[in-house]
């Protein structure tokens, strides 16, 4: 397929340019028009994310300890606590250099982050300081470090650790070998135990794909070669025992954001960023494809709007954040079609 824009019923680009929703004009200068980050619009869509929309009004709520609703709630207030408006400023590409932001990314590095393990738990330790071992989960540490690295803390000793413990711990298992039996395989089966939970592989693929290909270690690459193979396993949301069947009938309603939850077209996004392009993607994509409308327009079908501090579109409407991603990952997947 030469043009990937024929598979559009019509070209919503210039309704994903308009300036109502900067952090959409951003990405749709940048990934679908191919617009280098330095150019003069580019620059001034950044400018403007911090100015107007929802980053702003998110920010606004912030209490001046860097957190958000009650500080030792950071995880427990879904979807209004730390944790959550963290990983959603980084969904909106806010600017990481802003002090608010570094309050906030800081905030959950002391007390989110456990200090052994360095992985990330629901939890602060009264007793250690940092994180609660015992309460380290994979999708929470997929979506932080992904975040984070989105804020600027690659290169930040503590990412690092984090980035190397995960490699070392998340199975890729689909339910065949038995998992080791110490911490933290003995806590949470359901995260970690023995066929390995689809949202922590999701969240973990993400976030070693945020890391630039040039900057993945060989344990990083492993990793990401086998979370890559797990999703194809399952036909993205297929049991993959049974592929006649569906894994779980809300990965195919599209939301935005995600939170610890999955749809098919995060999975998509992530396997497209990571340069796949495989047979066993194709009935995703055609359910993608399947769902614009005549305006070449995608819905918003899941939103956890109401349990947000500021509601992001509206359930059952035309949604820029939707049409955006299905855009990018057609254009990704049908552009290694030769």
């Amino acid at each position: 397929m030469a043009d990937w824009k024929s598979i559009l019923n019509t070209d919503p680009t210039d309704w994903l340019l308009q300036e109502d929703n900067p952090s959409v004009r951003y990405f749709a200068l940048v990934d679908l028009l191919d617009y280098p980050e330095n150019d003069p619009a580019v620059l001034q869509s950044k400018v403007e994310i911090m100015k107007k929309g929802t980053v702003p009004k998110i920010l606004a709520k912030q209490q001046e300890g860097g957190y958000w609703e009650e500080a030792e709630r950071f995880y427990a207030a879904k979807y209004t606590g730390t944790v959550w408006q963290v990983i959603i400023l980084a969904e909106l590409s806010a600017d990481g250099n802003d002090q608010r932001i570094r309050k906030a990314c800081e905030f959950l590095l002391e007390n989110s982050q456990d200090r052994n393990s360095h992985g990330f738990s629901t939890w602060a330790s009264s007793k250690a300081g940092g994180g609660r071992k015992s309460y380290v989960v994979p999708c929470l540490t997929g979506n932080l470090i992904s975040s984070l690295i989105k804020f600027g803390y690659l290169q930040d000793p503590r990412i690092q650790k984090s980035i190397d413990w995960i490699t070392q711990v998340q199975r890729f298992d689909d339910g065949i070998q038995p998992p080791p039996v110490d911490w933290p395989y003995n806590r949470f089966v359901a995260c970690w135990g023995k066929h390995s939970c689809h949202m922590g592989v999701v969240k973990t693929v993400k976030a070693l794909a945020e890391i630039p290909s040039d900057q993945r270690n060989e344990k990083v690459k492993h990793s990401i070669a086998q979370g890559v193979d797990y999703l194809l396993q399952h036909h993205i949301h297929k049991k993959s025992h049974d592929l006649s069947q569906i894994a779980k009938p809300g990965w195919l309603r599209l939301g935005f954001p995600l939170m610890y939850q999955d749809d098919i077209l995060e999975i998509l996004g992530i396997l497209t960023r990571l340069g796949v392009h495989d047979e066993r993607m194709q009935e995703a994509i055609d359910v993608v494809i399947s769902k614009q409308d005549e305006r070449g327009r995608w819905k918003l079908e899941s939103t956890f709007n109401g349990r947000f501090q500021i509601d992001i579109e509206q359930k059952g409407k035309p949604s820029k954040w939707i049409t955006l991603r299905a855009i990018k990952v057609l254009k990704s997947y049908y552009s290694e079609i030769k």
